[in-house]
């Protein structure tokens, strides 16, 4: 699946990733690989230290911030990716938070569930063989015009 993200998003060296709710930081890990910057926030102790020690292992953990807190309190200015893999109903509380603080051109990737009432740029559905999933990219400026007309 971290392939199709990364192509979809189109991560790069100079990119600032944040994965809201990053679990063990696989996706912000691979960000870092690939040259990018990452933000990686999880309310989770546990798991912020499962995703700290995995970046020290892959050599990465100097490219990449370890936030452990509530994405809420967190700012997304600096963000020119934003991952997530939330349910709707939190993708719909944060859509506020998405829209003051990033900028515009920001790639907003969501994993099955969509931010309501923006539209996808790009849809891919990825078949891993023991389930299917859906990324929908965002880009902020283009897929929440929509938003303002309602």
């Amino acid at each position: 699946l971290l392939p199709y993200i990364m192509g979809l998003a189109k991560v790069r060296s100079g990119d600032v990733v944040y994965d809201l709710g990053c679990g063990d930081g696989r996706v912000v890990i691979e960000a870092a690989l690939r040259g990018a910057k990452g933000v990686c926030v999880e309310i989770n102790k546990e798991l912020i230290a499962r995703a700290e020690e995995r970046a020290r292992k892959l050599g990465v953990s100097d490219k990449i911030q370890f936030i452990n807190d509530d994405f809420f309190n967190i700012s997304l200015s600096d963000a020119t990716v934003v991952y997530m893999y939330l349910l709707t109903s939190v993708n719909k509380m944060l859509k506020p938070k998405l829209s003051k603080e990033t900028r515009l051109g920001t790639r907003i990737v969501t994993l099955d569930f969509e931010i309501p009432n923006w539209k996808p740029v790009h849809v891919v559905r990825v078949s891993l063989g023991y389930r299917e999933a859906t990324l929908y990219l965002y880009i902020r400026g283009i897929s929440d015009l929509y938003d303002f007309i309602l």
